[in-house]
């Protein structure tokens, strides 16, 4: 007796409900952003035991970044290819490994190697965005827009959860103890994939025959498309400011007299309010065009950078970038992954996503280095801060012509 499928995943996954790949993949979440998003408090501690400038550990976490965003997309590829499970182990061991090498490092070399290397390739295998496109492949079109949402909220709540976490557990055991925690923590990734690890056939049964392309045409044709190259472009902003933000801004606060249990609560208030961005987003992308949401998203960054430095820094005013900051943190990526998706389709989405977010990751790296190189030469930030608000300011503007429909193909003719 033959059977049917009612939807994207298969009647032998039938314990894989939407709620529980929301839930689980929402999980994948937090656990891969937050330990990440803690990384700036380490600066101070590690910069003081070592002797090293902030040129050294901006170097580490630039490198982190860029490789994060070079192996993005190849792991989407694999992704879309072969299944999400096996990417995911991968990338979480190397996320765990790089955290505990990082915790061992004593030299500039072990740290590029662990929290440059390693985390960055981890990241790659197991963060948010392989999530998200698991979110559009195996959801029916109904729930995907606040899937996403939630599921780059939930990259938020663990950056608001392990901030303070990452502070409490520095000044209470010391530097070293938190890396190990958080390496640990890493490995529950593995078992949460398995909610997302449906076979590549039921994977796929979202897809239309539209979306049956190769790899080398499905890439020829998106970096051929005005549109798609805007967003990527437009995109570059995100990683520089978000990148230069996590890694220096906790600094640049005890720089101005601000305490270190401060700085984690801004990094926090950015996390908590990112959660209420991603999921208005997430909302608003059903109603609003999403080139007007990214491009107000990029204005308010500029505008909310401009007053931040323009005014004295006090805990009110940090806190306050913070919350503003964070409402628009990372709501950039629902709407990103949905362009891309409306494009393209979703047969190959973790793979133009990912080069996408190789954009993303190349702002990041040069935000983060920058930042330290600019620090060591100036004993300053500001040309950086200036440098974000130009930037959003561009990137604003060249999300406006973005044309929101699917790429005209040409449909085969019967012979």
């Amino acid at each position: 007796m033959s059977t049917t499928q009612a939807g994207p995943v298969s009647q032998s996954s039938a314990w894989r409900t939407p709620a529980i790949i929301i839930l689980c993949g929402c999980a994948i979440g937090m656990l891969g952003f937050g330990p990440r998003s803690t990384l700036g408090f380490f600066v101070q501690p590690m910069s003081h035991e070592f002797a090293w400038g902030r040129d050294v550990f901006g170097l580490a976490i630039a490198v982190q970044n860029l490789l994060w965003g070079l192996g993005q997309p190849f792991a989407g590829a694999v992704a879309d290819r072969f299944g999400l499970f096996r990417v995911m182990c991968v990338g979480a061991v190397l996320y765990a490994g790089g955290l505990l090498l990082m915790r061992y490092s004593s030299t500039p070399l072990s740290l590029n190697i662990g929290a440059g290397v390693m985390i960055g390739f981890g990241l790659a295998g197991c963060s948010f965005n392989l999530v998200l496109s698991a979110f559009s492949k195996l959801l029916p079109p109904e729930k995907r827009g606040l899937a996403l949402g939630a599921g780059t909220a939930a990259g938020s709540f663990g950056q608001f959860l392990f901030a303070p976490v990452g502070v409490a557990l520095i000044d209470n055991f010391g530097w070293q103890q938190a890396l190990t925690v958080f390496s640990g923590l890493m490995l529950l990734i593995i078992p949460l994939s398995f909610a997302l690890s449906v076979p590549r056939a039921a994977a796929s049964a979202n897809a239309t025959t539209k979306d049956d392309q190769s790899f080398t045409t499905a890439l020829a044709e998106a970096f051929g498309h005005r549109s798609y190259v805007l967003l990527v472009l437009g995109f570059f902003t995100c990683g520089f400011q978000l990148a230069f933000i996590t890694v220096h801004l906790p600094a640049f606060l005890v720089d101005r007299g601000i305490s270190t249990q401060t700085g984690g609560w801004v990094i926090a208030a950015i996390g908590l309010f990112n959660i209420v961005g991603s999921l208005s987003v997430g909302y608003l992308q059903n109603y609003l065009p999403k080139r007007y949401i990214l491009s107000t998203i990029y204005f308010t960054r500029a505008l909310a950078t401009l007053a931040f430095i323009s005014f004295p820094i006090t805990p009110f005013s940090a806190v306050a970038f913070g919350a503003i900051s964070g409402l628009t943190w990372l709501s950039t990526v629902p709407p990103t992954s949905a362009l891309v998706a409306l494009m393209f389709g979703t047969r190959w989405l973790a793979t133009l996503y990912g080069f996408a977010f190789v954009s993303h990751q190349v702002g990041g790296f040069l935000g983060v280095w920058l930042g330290g190189i600019v620090f060591e030469r100036f004993g300053s930030y500001t040309p950086i801060w200036w440098l974000s608000i130009l930037f959003g300011v561009l990137s604003a503007l060249i999300n406006l012509p973005i044309v929101e429909k699917p790429v005209a193909r040409a449909v085969a003719q019967p012979a």
